[in-house]
């Protein structure tokens, strides 16, 4: 009995991994290659699959996403003789599982020499400063070769990205020192700029403070002659209004002689001579009313030399000229 069992044991084994061979389950977005005695078959899509155990075996089973490979940096040499490390990032996509398998024994390696020996050629025919300012040329340069290349691999090629371009430590300095520099003279000129608006501005303000001044001024004096001349106007008008006779004039001559001698610094003042004519009117009219009456202390008008008002002083004796 116990040989049986064990026969029965290994028979149900083996049927057990036969239906296990026999389906097989591929994940969606994925391809099987499927060889019979090592002969490309058939080839797997996503979903449930029914093989022939022991005869057909899955041979490789490939991911149809789109694929994302950097590549380490590689050395390429200018036009100029420069030395510069490229980084670069292929995104890529297999589109024939049976090419991607045949055609071709590592799609990878191949995409990696393929993308340095591109990216030599390109940019040999270039010089650091257009290699450094080109990205976007390169890119599509370097596309349209790989995916010319890799179509007959079942592969396309969606993007490639050159993710640094390193020039050599030296030539790094020399261009930092001329960045530098030219920050630095774009800052001086922008100063220097500032500077020179300012000036103008200031310039101008103080021009338009002048003219602002200079008209407020030339109106204030216009103003003050206007109002000057109708003061004097106005005095005049009235003047002539009142028909003033000789007597008030008089009068008006003697308020205004105690106002010229009122200054310290006048040392000489001089009466004019129509106010020997005004006295005369004024004593006669007033008569022997106060001191202009003829008093000794009075002022005389037929002989102005004495009893004459002094000021400024005892020391100073003012002039009078002699009435006619």
């Amino acid at each position: 009995m116990q040989p049986i069992i064990i026969v029965l044991i290994i028979l149900v084994a083996l049927v057990f991994i036969a239906l296990v061979k026999t389906i097989q389950v591929i994940p969606q977005a994925s391809a099987a290659i499927v060889e019979r005695f090592g002969r490309y078959t058939r080839t797997l899509n996503a979903g449930l699959n029914i093989v022939v155990p022991f005869i057909d075996s899955i041979r490789n089973r490939i991911d149809l996403r789109e694929q994302v490979v950097p590549f380490p940096p590689q050395p390429v040499i200018t036009q100029d003789n420069l030395v510069v490390n490229i980084d670069t990032v292929i995104y890529y996509q297999v589109t024939d599982a049976r090419a991607a398998t045949y055609e071709v024994a590592s799609y990878i390696q191949a995409i990696e020499q393929l993308t340095v020996t591109t990216l030599r050629n390109i940019i040999g025919g270039m010089d650091l400063e257009r290699t450094l300012t080109s990205r976007e040329e390169i890119n599509a340069a370097l596309r349209g070769v790989l995916d010319e290349a890799t179509g007959k691999w079942g592969i396309r090629v969606n993007r490639v990205e050159l993710k640094a371009i390193e020039p050599p430590t030296s030539i790094q300095d020399s261009m930092e020192k001329q960045m530098r520099a030219d920050r630095d003279k774009r800052a001086a000129i922008l100063q220097a700029e500032g500077v020179r608006q300012s000036e103008i501005l200031r310039a101008e303000g103080e021009k338009q403070s002048s003219i602002l001044r200079a008209e407020g001024e030339a109106k204030a004096a216009a103003l003050k002659a206007e109002g000057e001349a109708q003061a004097i106007r106005t005095v005049f008008e009235s003047i002539h209004a009142g028909d003033a006779d000789q007597k008030l004039l008089a009068y008006q001559y003697l308020q205004m002689l105690p106002k010229i001698a009122s200054g310290d610094a006048n040392k000489l003042w001089i009466v004019p001579s129509e106010i020997g004519d005004a006295l005369k009117g004024l004593s006669g009219a007033m008569g022997n009313f106060g001191p202009l009456g003829g008093g000794s202390t009075g002022f005389n008008p037929q002989d102005p030399g004495k009893g004459a008002p002094e000021a400024g002083g005892s020391a100073d004796r003012r002039e009078q000229p002699p009435i006619d």
